[in-house]
């Protein structure tokens, strides 16, 4: 608890941001694509602007997180210099050049009786959005809200504070002066889990809450939470090596897949291959994995045919290593191989190699994932592979938004119905 804040001072100071988040959403629901466009670049200008301030922000952080104990790799999520400032700027002016998806005509029907009844793409209204470390993301998520036209409601991590504010003091104040409404972007003062708690129970102005971090702060969001909630829990993704697969595509796919970034999400944790072609690919497969520095840990199958390999847990299926090291299970059948994707998987992005369109067919329509790739490495799940541009996480929920998350799913639909006198 924050020594300066009782319980209920945390969640009337909330209280009072939701009130004022709700009268700044309807402002923004107002603005044209030109205006809301004028008011990113202004946000933009305003944080290279204002560099140094938080650069020197950024260095209160690193030094408490050094203080901490934190590992080499949280701190560079951590660090913020120049060149990182500049990318973050030129990503909203990115963001800038994206289609505005609000006012879109989704459907148009004329009934009988003269009444026109328009479906239109509408914003959300106000987004919470919780997260942690990487003081990029409080720029990523002001942004994306308000193209879509929605105000924000940020809570970062207590290990960038300093850094979160002042990168969403600069956005608030280069967009006021282009005539963003005041109070569209707020970021809680403080850290204390109580924020979390008040956040998740302001449903009368809250409308949507995006926890992005670890599996503990998205289970404690979803368990809170009055309304709605996107999420994603785990990224167990998987590549099956059909045994119709082209065996050079099936290795480029494989390795892509673990080893280009095996710190993130879309990144393969477990390789199934075909019994049938398990005895020629999988040694060739290995040792391809160990000129990577990958970690393998294989079921008995596949310890039969690469002895090397370390023996696969039943807990190594359901794990997300984000790191070297990948499970490889021999399945007899493309059968086994989805039922233990479906078992196994978090329903985040799967693949299957194979030559067989009707093999490939009947693995995309049977696996139960938000994305579903045909000799497609994972590491393509991605909104901005997509053509989306920006993204504000990938959802392995099935409502209302599922996969890449960026602009079109910022936003909700609205009928509306136009007549002359229509009664009934």
């Amino acid at each position: 608890m924050s020594a300066s804040l009782t319980k209920d001072e945390i969640h009337a100071t909330i209280t009072a941001m939701g009130e004022k988040a709700r009268q700044a959403a309807y402002g923004l629901a107002a603005l044209s694509a030109d205006q809301k466009n004028d008011i990113l670049r202004a946000m933009a200008r305003e944080l290279r602007e204002q560099t140094e301030t938080i650069v020197a922000a950024n260095a209160h952080d690193l030094a408490h997180a050094k203080e901490k104990g934190l590992s080499s790799a949280m701190m560079d999520r951590l660090r913020l210099d120049t060149t990182r400032i500049e990318a973050i700027a030129s990503g909203i002016d990115q963001v800038a050049h994206l289609h505005d998806p609000c006012g879109e005509i989704l459907t148009e029907t004329l009934r009988p009786n003269g009444m026109l009844i328009r479906q239109v793409r509408v914003p959300i209204g106000v987004i919470g959005i919780i997260y942690e470390s990487r003081p990029n993301v409080t720029s990523d998520a002001a942004v994306l809200c308000l193209k879509s036209g929605n105000a924000t409601i940020l809570r970062g991590g207590s290990e960038a504070i300093h850094s979160n504010r002042a990168i969403a003091d600069a956005l608030q104040k280069g967009g006021e002066d282009a005539g963003l409404p005041a109070h569209a972007i707020q970021l809680v003062p403080f850290t204390d889990r109580e924020s979390v708690v008040a956040l998740a129970q302001m449903d009368r102005y809250l409308d949507l809450i995006i926890p992005r971090g670890g599996k503990g702060l998205i289970e404690t969001v979803v368990s809170l939470a009055r309304m709605p909630v996107i999420k994603h829990y785990d990224g167990i993704c998987h590549t099956f090596i059909d045994q119709a697969a082209d065996p050079a595509m099936a290795i480029r796919i494989a390795i892509n897949a673990k080893t280009q970034k095996p710190g993130v999400c879309n990144a393969m944790e477990t390789l199934l291959i075909h019994e049938a072609i398990s005895p020629t690919l999988l040694p060739v497969l290995a040792a391809a994995f160990g000129e990577k520095n990958v970690e393998l840990r294989g079921c008995n199958k596949a310890r039969a045919i690469v002895p090397s390999l370390i023996p696969a847990s039943e807990e190594d299926w359901s794990t997300e290593y984000l790191d070297f090291i990948l499970s490889i299970k021999v399945v007899s059948s493309l059968e086994e191989a989805i039922k233990h994707i479906n078992q196994f998987g978090s329903h985040h992005s799967d693949c299957i190699v194979t030559s067989d369109e009707k093999a490939a067919e009947h693995f995309l329509s049977h696996i139960d994932s938000a994305c579903v790739f045909h000799n497609v490495s994972t590491r393509l799940a991605d909104g901005e592979e997509f053509g989306f541009g920006a993204e504000i996480g990938i959802s392995t929920d099935k409502i209302h938004a599922r996969g890449p998350m960026a602009l079109r799913e910022l936003t909700t639909y609205q009928y509306r119905i136009t007549g002359e006198g229509v009664i009934k």
